[in-house]
């Protein structure tokens, strides 16, 4: 797959246009306010610290959070690897054990194919040396990074 990636400046770009993403929205009150995202060789890595807000029962991250967690990753190693925006066709997930609430969990998502629209794409979520989620899912290219930014009035210069 040959990679485009994306500079820290568009990311940030990215992140201020779409400031009430519930993923990575500085903005949206009740997000999970994913940010720092570091482009990899095969993907992006950002820190997740989930705060009591987003409890399943004590003490344990809802799984529905973790799910939208490796969705996110997922949707920014897509922007970050190949300058496009994906929507999600099909996410499996497999929770490996419990993630607590206060641990910050280190997320990795990497696109492991891409043909056309299509987007294959694998997300882990980790502490420390230990995998607590994992995920694969297709991925469908709704539009390049440019295209959005400039519908949005924003500059498209790289």
């Amino acid at each position: 797959m040959a990679r485009i990636p994306i500079s820290d400046d568009r990311i940030e770009q990215l992140r201020s246009t779409y400031d009430r993403c519930f993923g990575c929205g500085a903005q949206n009150p009740i997000g999970l306010h994913l940010d720092d995202f570091t482009d990899t060789p095969d993907g992006v890595q950002a820190l997740f610290t989930p705060g009591s807000d987003f409890n399943g029962f004590h003490g344990v991250v809802h799984g529905g959070v973790i799910a939208t967690a490796l969705d996110e990753i997922s949707a920014w190693s897509a922007i970050v690897s190949a300058s496009v925006f994906v929507f999600t066709a099909k996410l499996d997930i497999r929770y490996r054990s419990e993630s607590k609430i206060g641990d910050t969990f280190l997320l990795t998502g990497t696109v492991t194919q891409h043909s056309g629209r299509r987007l294959l794409i694998d997300a882990v979520m980790e502490s420390g040396d230990k995998v607590t989620a994992q995920s694969s899912g297709l991925f469908v290219v709704a539009d390049t990074v440019d295209n959005l930014l400039e519908a949005s009035g924003e500059p498209t210069a790289k």
